[in-house]
């Protein structure tokens, strides 16, 4: 059973802040913004994700797609394998962070990605968003150990583990299929036991 704290339901209600930041379910409602902030940070991302299926609709252009995946991340949360949130900066949707493959018996583990809109990189957004998240995992859903994969050439992901100090464990050899091309990426980790020992400093730096 997950341990939340009170208040806290299995649903599409899990709304974390940092100081800047609010990371909440991306809904159907925010298809709009969705749609802008993908369309313009095209050339930005789709170097770093996995090619889109071409026989199936696109979320970025469809709203019924677009809404497909809200209910898909609704029901992981539901089932407990995984939460997306958007990242809100302004009351405007900027980027997005997820912990993805939840898995528990001996692992309790999960993997963490990310993307923010290129407009507001480099600013402490993501790092702020990625402790906000650690928070909720460790304390909340009471995961042992979250890892961060990250192609050793995306300089910009690689200075948000570095701001934050997490540990790199080195490199799995054609890790994901990114854009058509098996890459390399550079595991980073931290796990519990790391989260006690450093946690008032990392909240004191970025959230509090």
């Amino acid at each position: 059973m997950l341990k939340r704290r009170a208040g806290v339901d299995p649903g599409t209600s899990v709304v974390l802040h940092g100081r800047r930041v609010q990371l909440r379910a991306i809904v159907q409602a925010d298809f709009e913004q969705w749609r802008d902030v993908r369309r313009r940070n095209h050339e930005w991302l789709v170097i770093w994700e996995p090619r889109r299926d071409l026989a199936q609709p696109d979320t970025v252009e469809s709203r019924q797609a677009f809404g497909a995946r809200c209910s898909i991340r609704a029901r992981e949360i539901q089932l407990g394998t995984g939460y997306g949130f958007g990242i809100f900066v302004n009351g405007s949707l900027s980027g997005e962070i997820n912990v993805n493959s939840i898995h528990r018996g001996a692992h309790q583990s999960a993997y963490i990605g990310y993307w923010i809109d290129e407009r507001l990189a480099g600013r402490g957004y993501v790092p702020e968003s990625v402790v906000a998240v650690l928070r909720f995992c460790f304390d909340d859903l009471d995961l042992h150990r979250l890892q961060i994969s990250i192609i050793p050439r995306n300089q910009a992901s690689r200075r948000v583990v570095e701001k934050l100090g997490l540990r790199a464990e080195g490199v799995a050899e054609r890790y994901l299929e990114i854009n058509g091309v098996w890459e390399d990426h550079i595991r980073y980790a931290i796990t519990v036991e790391e989260w006690h020992q450093r946690r008032n400093e990392l909240l004191t730096n970025w959230i509090l």
